[in-house]
């Protein structure tokens, strides 16, 4: 018997309060869905999902089941970067798993549809499912068209510093905020958003080829269809996402991950995603599986082209055509197949044909977007996790948009307390090359670990800087941010990490080839470990304790149980 039917029989209270919502008599005897979405007016990425919750909810009716709908908007990183609307977006990821933990298990479902776009309500629902465990499948809400001439959103950051040093004028600027998001959908570029919905996909969760369709096509909505069908099967055949995700699920989709050079914040979400199916991967997961893995997309922000060419080149079945060899084809998915079933599917169903019409368009081919395995761009994946006695738990930096000038280097630091203080000094020009510009107390405990997207853009787009110096935080960056950026600095400064320690004018060492960060002197001058140690001692006898600035509501909860970057940064 199903769940909800035992339910009935538990709680006769059930019956008339569901017949009072709308549902028909003959509803409450059919298997019952929750179709789950972040759908609200918050962002392009969720505004469009309640089109996508009414197809799921058709697709669970013509396979006989009922879909209920249940809402958890998320926010929009970009629209609270600038002021200290960011500092929730991350503890946002974790309240979003909770209430889909609360929705499910309040009244229980025998299955559930999942769908939702962004950068935190993508993870979350990820969380959710895994948490709650009935049987499940995701649907992804896809990625927004470019603007004209391509124009993506991750431009307007560099376009903004242009702006603000006075090398464009004001009604260009405009022209580009306005013509940026030109519809519904993620951001369009491989971002955190973009790499979440892949994510999602390389796990087997969602329908195969489904992750990061456009926006604004039929095939999504028909995906979305299709999808709440298989809930229903699921359901029936009691298939749970821990029957389905395991460790070589996730060692899948870290391979992916190093294969499209995804977003940083991937270290937050996959270990916290992870835990709520009790499996334990951590940063030195992605590390391992990084190196000597095949790096092969051309979509900005490494590469030319924005993310909607990702579904024309053949989306994430195409990428793990390409690095086939390296993935486990056995893995169970929401298909009742295995990873390797649905490949050769694929292949027989027209599925490429179709995806490479739209590259037609363009005078392009699948390997100006996708490159072949044995054509790759590098060969050493697109993340590396440094360890050393500035970040002895790690931090993590994505090689792949580091100018080569900063791969192995020795700067000079230059320390901020909050990340306003540091944009100021560099669009002032107080930074100058070969510096190491510091921002800290900005981890979960500090602040809650907001982007520090506008200094790393005003450093990236100035052709001074941007080659000759590096940000270093214990913050995260935006799944757009390129160039000289190590985030996630490990422990914290307001955990008493090293990074809290350091004073104006130690040297740091940077070393992507061999992992390395490290305090190498002090003041100017190079000195033995030893010798470093004994200075870092002395300091922190001095060291204030850190005060939180939140004495209630959700940034307080967020910032006393958070655990460490590299652990993913859930609430414990």
């Amino acid at each position: 018997m199903l769940k909800s039917q035992k339910l009935r029989e538990m709680a006769p209270e059930l019956d008339p309060l569901r017949l009072g919502t709308g549902w028909k008599l003959e509803d409450l005897s059919k298997p019952q869905i929750i179709i789950e979405s972040t759908f609200g007016d918050s962002h392009p990425g969720s505004g469009h999902l309640f089109e996508l919750v009414e197809k799921a909810r058709e697709g669970v009716s013509e396979a006989g089941g009922f879909g209920a709908r249940y809402f958890t908007t998320d926010i929009c990183d970009g629209e609270a970067q600038g002021h200290d609307g960011i500092n929730y977006s991350l503890a946002s990821r974790d309240m979003i798993a909770n209430m889909i933990e609360i929705h499910a298990n309040a009244t229980p479902f025998d299955g559930g549809v999942f769908i939702a776009s962004c950068d935190k309500g993508m993870p979350a629902h990820l969380m959710g499912l895994g948490r709650v465990n009935i049987p499940s499948i995701v649907v992804t809400g896809g990625v927004m068209d470019a603007g004209p001439d391509l124009l993506t959103l991750e431009q307007i950051g560099t376009y903004s510093a242009m702006y603000e040093r006075g090398e464009i004028p004001k009604e260009k600027f405009e022209f580009y905020k306005h013509h940026a998001c030109p519809s519904c959908g993620a951001c369009s570029f491989m971002g955190t958003a973009s790499t979440m919905q892949i994510m999602a996909e390389a796990l087997g969760l969602t329908l195969p080829g489904s992750a990061l369709l456009p926006a604004t096509s039929e095939d999504l909505r028909e995906f979305a269809k299709r999808a709440g069908k298989q809930a229903v099967w699921l359901a029936k055949h009691d298939l749970k996402p821990r029957d389905i995700v395991t460790m070589k699920s996730f060692e899948n989709a870290i391979m992916v991950h190093a294969a499209i050079s995804g977003s940083t914040n991937s270290l937050l979400h996959l270990p916290a995603i992870a835990k709520e199916f009790g499996v334990d991967i951590d940063s030195d997961t992605f590390d391992r599986l990084h190196r000597g893995a095949h790096y092969l997309l051309d979509i900005r922000p490494a590469g030319r082209w924005p993310a909607q060419f990702f579904y024309y080149a053949g989306g994430v079945p195409m990428i793990m055509e390409q690095i086939k060899s390296v993935l486990h084809l056995d893995v169970m998915t929401v298909t009742g197949k295995t990873l390797g079933e649905n490949l050769e599917d694929l292949k027989q169903s027209g599925y490429y044909e179709k995806c490479f019409k739209n590259l037609e368009k363009y005078g392009i081919q699948r390997e100006d977007v996708i490159r072949s395995f044995d054509n790759a761009f590098g060969t050493d994946g697109s993340i590396a996790i440094l360890k050393g006695n500035l970040a002895p738990e790690g931090a993590v930096v994505k090689h792949t948009v580091v100018p080569k000038e900063m791969f192995e280097a020795t700067l000079v630091a230059r320390p901020f307390d909050c990340e306003e203080d540091a944009i100021q000094a560099v669009l002032s020009h107080q930074i100058q090359p070969g510096d190491a510009v510091f921002i800290r107390y900005e981890g979960p405990k500090g602040s809650g670990m907001p982007e520090m997207f506008y200094t790393t853009e005003a450093i990236a787009s100035d052709e001074t800087l941007g080659s000759s110096i590096a940000l270093i935080t214990d913050g995260r960056f935006s799944g757009a941010s390129k160039g000289p950026a190590i985030g996630h600095v490990s422990p914290e400064a307001a955990s008493g990490g090293p990074i809290a320690l350091v004073e104006d004018g130690d040297l740091i060492e940077i070393n992507i080839p061999k992992r390395i960060l490290r305090i190498c002197g002090i003041h100017g001058q190079k000195m033995s470990e030893e010798d470093i140690q004994k200075v870092l001692e002395e300091r922190r006898k001095h060291l204030k304790p850190f005060q939180s600035r939140y004495q209630d509501g959700v940034l307080k909860i967020f910032s006393e149980h958070a655990v460490s970057p590299m652990k993913g940064g859930y609430m414990k």
